[in-house]
């Protein structure tokens, strides 16, 4: 069995290895590691939790202390670019973590927070800079930071940075950084247009693929319920509530959503239920959103609602279960959202919720993945439960009638009922009549005009 001693790696990088307590890599490690640390470019392929950050992070770590150049001014030697905050935050915090032992200066910006601090702590360089595009490319227009000391490039999950529409920024960045570079691109699928930007980014590069492209971990067991668009939110809380049986112990459970809206709706039902949740969306803060996922991975709220944007940038190894509340329109969505589970060499379940109108969804899922989904069977009593008569159904507060206040004495107070008004001249119906209705003949100048016709009358 291959170690990371057999890999070629430096003294201080196996001992923040050590430290990590990581001994073996995995097999995108064990492929990528040598040629990069010959210095080639490489396009890797795996799916999400193979270790593609430890693949492209330890050998580069390595190349760069060997290099030994100074931290230069207003720029970096090595670029990492993400799609998310969260991914480019994790990707961070392994390179402090490897580096450990390297004497490298590790920064990271993305997008939604202070750009002026971003501007100062990037003000003196840095050596490795993780950064959303977006992020970075404010700053090189502010002329605040440069890229023409860049080393080495790296792209993760290139693909879904696509997704995001981030081609004409990777474009322009890769006018920016100096042609003699090393370039790696990572990434879980090889769409057609990826294919073209490695054309334009590497040089005769080493392909490595560990998994064949758009397949799901083999460590996940998928499961599949068929229910109406209007009876998941019902059948959510059923199981979050344990009231029906699904594979696996919940542990933590990460919930997806097409639609930011969608995740707060779901958030607040959940709540109204009993079931706290928190949800992670580009309309929240990067505050809000850290804050998020540092309950979820203690586990204080252990239940996380969440867009596409967190497909890739959830590094977790606790979570148990993945749960499509809605099935996403895009099938390699699919393999990038339930590689939330399974890290790590843990195993997991991921449980996808269809309606009608989602069939062609899960089509096109089974035909490019070639997942093989166990069809659950609804609970015995849900359609009772959404039918508002289930024994289960959300139980909620009885409203109590108001007590009727009595005035101070005792005695109930008498009120005049209200005189009806009419449509046409808004005055209560008789008013201006000689005789109400019923009643006696009016006073006044009703009776004065009476009079006077009498009299008339007589002559």
């Amino acid at each position: 069995m291959t170690k990371f001693t057999d890999l070629g790696l430096s003294q201080p990088v196996l001992q923040a290895l050590d430290m990590k307590g990581y001994d073996t890599p995995t097999p995108i490690q064990a492929q990528a590691i040598p040629p990069v640390l010959e210095g080639r470019d490489l396009m890797g392929i795996a799916q999400t939790g193979t270790g593609k950050t430890a693949a492209f992070m330890l050998p580069s770590i390595d190349n760069l202390r060997e290099a030994d150049n100074q931290t230069p001014f207003k720029s970096c030697r090595m670029l990492v670019l993400a799609p998310t905050r969260e991914l480019a935050g994790q990707i961070a915090q392994s390179a402090k973590d490897y580096g450990a032992m390297a004497g490298l200066k590790v920064q990271s910006i993305v997008g939604g927070t202070s750009v002026n601090k971003d501007r100062n702590k990037l003000h003196r360089g840095t050596d490795i800079l993780v950064a959303t595009p977006g992020r970075l490319l404010d700053l090189i227009d502010q002329k605040a930071f440069t890229l023409d000391k860049v080393e080495i490039l790296v792209l993760d999950e290139a693909d879904q940075m696509l997704d995001l529409g981030f081609i004409h920024a990777l474009r322009r960045i890769s006018q920016l950084v100096p042609e003699d570079r090393q370039t790696l691109f990572f990434s879980a699928t090889m769409p057609k247009q990826i294919q073209e930007l490695v054309g334009k980014y590497c040089r005769n590069p080493v392909k490595v693929s560990v998994t064949p492209e758009s397949t799901t971990a083999e460590r996940i067991d998928q499961y599949l319920f068929m229910v109406q668009q209007d009876e998941k939110q019902t059948l959510l809380e059923m199981i979050l509530k344990e009231r029906h049986e699904v594979p696996g112990k919940f542990e933590r459970v990460l919930i997806f959503a097409r639609t930011k809206h969608g995740c707060d709706r779901i958030v607040k039902k959940l709540g109204q239920a009993g079931v706290p949740a928190n949800a992670i969306h580009g309309n929240k803060s990067q505050p809000q959103r850290e804050r998020a996922l540092d309950e979820f991975k203690r586990a204080k709220t252990p239940i996380l609602v969440a867009t596409d944007v967190a497909a890739r940038g959830i590094d977790i190894p606790g979570v148990s279960h993945v749960l499509n509340y809605e099935l996403p329109n895009v099938p390699e969505q699919y393999v990038h959202r339930i590689g939330r589970t399974a890290r790590a060499g843990r195993d997991g379940v991921a449980i996808a919720f269809c309606a009608e109108d989602e069939r062609d969804y899960l089509k096109d899922i089974r035909k490019k993945t070639d997942a093989e989904f166990e069809r659950l069977p609804l609970p015995d009593n849900f359609r009772a439960v959404v039918e508002g008569v289930g024994p289960t159904k959300r139980e909620q507060k009885p409203r109590l009638a108001k007590p009727k206040v009595r005035p101070a004495g005792g005695a109930a107070k008498k009120t005049k009922p209200k005189q009806k008004h009419t449509a046409r001249k808004g005055k209560p119906e008789g008013a201006g009549q000689g005789r109400p209705q019923g009643g006696k003949p009016g006073g006044g100048r009703n009776r004065n005009r009476n009079r006077n016709r009498s009299r008339a009358a007589q002559g």
